[in-house]
C-alpha cells in the first residue's frame, strides 16, 4: 500500500495508519509528494499526469508492479486519477476527504462548495501566497478552519508550519492548485479531463468527515458516478477534513475492513 498525503502536510500525516496497517500484515509506505518535505522540488512537473507517474515510479522502485493507492486531499486527487493514468500499477483506490477531480472542477460547482475552496482561487496570484504560507499563520488558520473542533494540537500545527517553511515547499505546494485551475481551458487540462472521465473499474473506498468544511460531504459523495467497479462510501462522524489524524483509529479500522474484502489479484 502506498499512502499519499495532502496540503499542507507531508508523509507524517499517515503515522497512525502506517503502524496499524503494518501490524495487520500489510506492506505499507508513505511518500512525500513532489515538492513537499524531503522530496525533490523541481521548477515544474506539478501537473497531475506527472504526479501520477511519480507515484507509479515509487511503487516500482519498492519492488512491486501494483499497489493499493490511498490518498488524502491532494493525495486523493492523485489516487482518483491513478486508475486512468497509471492503470497497471493501481490495484485499488482509497480516497479520503476529496471528491473526484472532475467533480471538483465542475462548472456547476455548488456556491457553498465554491466558497469552501476559495483558497484555491486566492492561490492563483503570484508571490503573496508563497509569503503567507512561509510566514506560518495561513497554515495554522487552514488547519483549524477545515478540521472539527479540537484539532490540530500544538504538535501538528508546529510540524506542518515548519514543513511549509522549507525552501521552495510553499511554491511547490501552490503549483498543484495553479495547474488544476489554469489548465482547465488548455490542451493539457482537456487531455486530463478526457482521461479521468472514464469510469473506474478497480475497487474504490471513499472516506469523508461529516464535519469537513473544505469539501462538503454531499458534494464529495457525487463522485460515485465515476466508479463502475466495487464502491464503498463511509462518512466518519465527528471528524473534519484531516481524517487520518482527527479520527486515526476509525480511519485505520475502515481501511483494514475494506482491504480485507478486496478480491485477490
Amino acid at each position: 500500500m502506498l499512502l499519499l498525503h495532502g496540503f499542507p502536510q507531508f508523509w507524517w500525516t499517515w503515522r497512525h495508519q502506517m503502524a496499524d496497517l503494518a501490524s495487520a500484515g500489510y506492506r505499507v509506505a508513505a511518500m512525500d509528494l513532489r515538492g513537499y518535505g524531503a522530496s525533490d522540488k523541481p521548477p515544474r512537473g506539478y501537473d497531475t499526469p506527472t504526479l501520477c507517474a511519480d507515484v507509479a515510479g515509487v511503487i516500482r522502485s519498492l519492488g512491486d508492479t501494483a499497489a493499493v493507492v490511498v490518498g488524502h486531499d491532494w493525495g486523493a486527487w492523485i489516487a482518483w486519477s491513478m486508475p486512468s493514468l497509471q492503470p497497471r500499477t493501481t490495484r485499488a483506490v482509497a480516497a479520503l476527504s476529496l471528491a473526484h477531480p472532475l467533480r471538483m472542477q465542475s462548472p456547476g460547482l455548488d456556491p457553498r462548495q465554491l466558497w469552501a475552496i476559495r483558497h484555491a482561487l486566492a492561490f492563483q496570484t503570484p508571490i503573496r501566497p508563497e509569503r503567507q504560507l512561509s510566514d506560518g499563520g495561513v497554515v495554522d488558520e487552514l488547519l483549524h478552519r477545515w478540521a472539527a473542533p479540537g484539532w490540530p494540537g500544538p504538535e501538528e500545527s508546529r510540524r506542518y508550519t515548519e514543513a511549509m517553511r522549507l525552501p521552495f515547499v510553499a511554491h511547490s505546494a501552490l503549483e498543484y492548485y495553479r495547474w488544476a485551475v489554469r489548465s482547465l481551458p488548455r490542451q493539457d487540462g482537456r487531455r486530463f479531463a478526457a482521461a479521468v472521465r472514464h469510469t473506474i473499474t478497480v475497487p474504490v473506498l471513499q472516506l469523508h468527515g461529516a464535519l469537513d468544511t473544505c469539501v462538503q460531504p454531499a458534494w464529495a459523495r457525487g463522485s460515485s458516478r465515476f466508479v463502475r467497479g466495487q464502491y464503498r462510501w463511509e462518512l466518519v462522524d465527528g471528524a473534519g477534513h484531516f481524517l487520518p489524524e482527527e479520527a486515526p483509529e476509525q480511519t485505520s479500522a475502515l481501511l483494514l475492513d475494506w482491504l480485507g474484502a478486496l478480491p485477490d489479484r
